[in-house]
């Protein structure tokens, strides 16, 4: 059952595990890019004071993350040993979700911040339960090396969309929602729509995958020397300074273009910019694809409203590029190169371009655009590789110590991710602090204010990029070592048959 032979993957079965990172990231792109935002203009936390919320809760994920890692790697079940966790957290996974982005109108400052500390380190241990298993998953569906790239591929596919859905509709929706300019239930309604969208999507991964990778017929469980071979591993420490300074950017920079957008770039230049596209509202406009536009709220009707739609409209756009070129670029770039070589390639391209986002006019909107445009076109191959190498790392520790602990692998990488996302978060929120950022709704920004927004949306992010090239290039599984060890790992599973 073992041979590479028999672990060819059904284009069904990557579509339904495909699914599950599409909710993953209904969740995941909303705390990326909103998080932030949401706790200083909605709840109205100063930066300093969301930044902690969200270094709050790395503290618990430092125990609760391993935890998941060894109690997935121990779970026995007809169903394998990950596919049941996918299932049985998803429910209070979504609800978390909803808790996290629910404001429960509460006056005292010191209230809501304790409330968004615990909303939010529920949410994210919740991520954790179900979110490492649902990538251990991926790395035990087939030991096939073009395999596992094409399932990494296609669940990336489905991860875009999410990622196209939540940035770019979810201000419009929330905007569409409110009553009477009632942000906050706007707030709970577009998120409430994303949960229940995420759940059906979690159930229909969680049986739809099948594990066909298990540890060493011989192997004893001893959490030590799990530990030991983990940290241990040059690759995988290489991944995990790689993962966590990969999302410490990402979350710095795709919460700092929301205020780049609503702070930085002119907001009549962004209303010309809409009207050329057809997305200004217009009596005499009838046709079917204004009416669907105008249903997600994707329409605007005066320059103080181009900011939610102009900064959807440039995610999206973002979004669509990313996943043409994980499509067409992913699987190509990393069978004819490596992975790694494609990786630090396309993630300096990535950083040079970041960087660029400091010299546009705030007029200049089309030189905006066309920076994201090259921005995401060289991100996308490594969205799915990232993946495809710890499900390499985990089978490297398997070659070197004849041991598999794959939910632990992921289990710290996982945390890498989510202490990315809190740091870069949190980062963030010093930052704006320390430029004199004004919390609330529509509050007026020094100049200090906006240039320390401007540098958060470019230099900063782009020397955090860099850090991730530099982790990459002491990663030691070349192209040409994964074919050697995968032919060996393939030899020894069909003989322990």
């Amino acid at each position: 059952m073992n041979t590479l032979q028999n672990q060819k993957v059904s284009m069904a079965e990557k579509i339904g595990y495909g699914l599950g990172d599409c909710s993953a990231n209904l969740v995941f792109q909303m705390m990326m890019i909103y998080q932030t935002k949401f706790y200083t203009d909605v709840f109205g936390l100063e930066g300093a004071i969301a930044g902690t919320v969200m270094l709050v809760a790395r503290i618990v994920d430092a125990f609760v993350d391993p935890t998941v890692g060894i109690l997935s790697d121990r779970t026995q079940t007809r169903w394998g040993k990950y596919r049941p966790w996918v299932l049985w957290t998803a429910i209070p996974f979504m609800v978390f979700y909803i808790l996290a982005f629910y404001n429960p109108g509460i006056e005292d400052k010191g209230l809501v911040a304790l409330y968004a500390t615990i909303s939010y380190t529920l949410l994210m241990t919740m991520y954790s339960f179900n979110n490492t298993p649902y990538s251990s998953l991926g790395g035990v569906m087939s030991g096939d090396i073009k395999e596992r790239t094409s399932i990494t591929s296609v669940r990336f596919i489905f991860s875009t969309i999410g990622q196209f859905v939540v940035q770019g509709l979810t201000l419009p929706l929330v905007g569409k929602f409110s009553e009477d300019g009632d942000k906050g239930h706007g707030w709970l309604c577009t998120i409430s729509l994303f949960a229940v969208v995420g759940f059906i999507f979690l159930a229909i991964a969680a049986f739809s995958a099948k594990e066909r990778i298990t540890p060493p017929a011989n192997q004893k469980t001893n959490l030590r020397e799990d530990i030991k071979d983990i940290f241990g591993s040059i690759p995988w420490r290489a991944m995990f300074v790689l993962t966590l300074f990969v999302f410490i950017t990402l979350a710095m920079w795709g919460s700092a273009m929301n205020y780049y957008f609503e702070h930085y770039v002119d907001a009549g230049a962004l209303y010309n910019f809409l009207d050329r596209m057809g997305l200004v509202s217009a009596e005499a406009q009838d046709s079917i694809g204004y009416h669907i536009l105008n249903a997600f709220g994707l329409i605007v009707s005066s320059p103080d409203k181009a900011y939610e739609v102009g900064f959807g409209v440039f995610n999206m756009l973002g979004a669509l590029v990313q996943f043409f070129g994980v499509i067409i670029l992913s699987n190509y770039l990393a069978n004819r190169f490596g992975k790694k070589n494609t990786f630090i390639v396309c993630l300096t391209l990535t950083a040079i371009f970041t960087a660029m986002f400091y010299f546009p006019a705030k007029e200049n909107i089309e030189l905006m655009f066309f920076l994201n445009f090259l921005k995401s076109l060289a991100y996308a191959p490594t969205v799915p590789l990232l993946w495809a190498m710890i499900a390499d790392v985990a089978d490297h520790s398997e070659y070197i110590h004849y041991r598999r602990a794959t939910g632990f692998t992921f289990a710290g990488v996982v945390f890498a991710l989510k202490a990315g996302l809190g740091v870069g978060g949190a980062i963030l929120g010093f930052l704006l602090s320390g430029f004199g950022y004004v919390s609330g709704v529509g509050a007026v920004q020094s100049e200090s204010a906006i240039h320390g927004i401007i540098l958060s949306s470019s230099l900063i992010p782009a020397a955090t990029f860099f850090v991730g090239v530099i982790a990459l290039c002491f990663y030691p599984i070349t192209k040409q070592y994964n074919e050697k060890m995968q032919a060996e790992l393939a030899e020894r599973r069909s003989k322990q048959n």
